[in-house]
């Protein structure tokens, strides 16, 4: 009798199996202000993405073809709904596993009136798996990130070699891989990772790292960091194959 094949993580818990996966996030939850709750009663009907749908349909979703972007890890929003405002003929999705900012992000987004802009709360590592089709996305944005520190953390950060290869299959062919950090040894770890991905090439053309391209907004935590003297890096990668 052949073993029943799972076609989610969520089918094989399902089904009795116990599945260790390492996850490159810790759920704190934190509590819902009321903003916060007004703003998912009201917009995650529309702008909401639930990850038990499956494959998305990305033309149908936004009723256009633009380029679509995707961002993991949004935080509360800020920066993400600022890009979707000042690039309104791009599409977005957003992805984030903790309530609170994604209650944020919509609260933000219908005060500034975007329109370009569908969330997930769930575990991004899933929904590239089971909802983002191949070759579909333009950029992969991954700002600050966890940089788990700790050396016996290090498993635990979100960009490692199966990551990258996941996100291979789900950028087009000359689609972009951007991610900040303001963690130098992380910074270091990410490009070590990214070059020995022979799928992609880094574009930058002075050494490993961009300058933070005019599209990224400068968070205030960026701010204050540049106030304190701490360095922030821009890695970007292209996917060549």
């Amino acid at each position: 009798m052949t073993e029943q094949k799972h076609t989610s993580v969520e089918q094989a818990k399902a089904d009795g199996k116990y599945i260790r996966t390492i996850k490159s996030f810790v759920k704190r939850e934190g509590r819902l202000t009321k903003g916060q709750q007004a703003a998912l009663d009201a917009h995650w009907p529309t702008m909401g993405l639930e990850h038990k749908n499956g494959l998305i349909d990305p033309k149908a979703l936004f009723n256009n073809d633009g380029q679509l972007v995707l961002e993991i890890g949004f935080g509360m929003g800020a920066s993400l709904v600022e890009m979707a405002k000042n690039a309104p003929e791009t599409n977005f999705i957003g992805i984030e596993v903790h309530l609170p900012g994604v209650g944020a992000c919509l609260s933000s987004a219908n005060e500034a009136e975007v329109t370009n802009l569908k969330v997930y709360e769930h575990d991004a590592i899933e929904v590239l798996r089971d909802c983002v089709p191949d070759e579909s996305l333009d950029t992969v944005q991954l700002f600050f990130p966890d940089p788990w520190h700790k050396t016996r953390h290090h498993k635990r950060r979100i960009v490692q070699p199966a990551f990258v290869e996941s996100l291979r299959t789900k950028l087009k062919i000359g689609g972009v891989f951007h991610m900040a950090t303001d963690w130098e040894n992380y910074a270091e770890h990410m490009i070590e990772v990214m070059n020995a991905a022979d799928c992609f090439e880094n574009i930058a053309t002075n050494g490993d790292f961009v300058e933070r391209p005019e599209h990224r907004p400068l968070t205030k935590f960026e701010q204050r960091g540049h106030r304190l003297g701490h360095g922030v890096w821009d890695i970007m990668f292209k996917r060549i194959k």
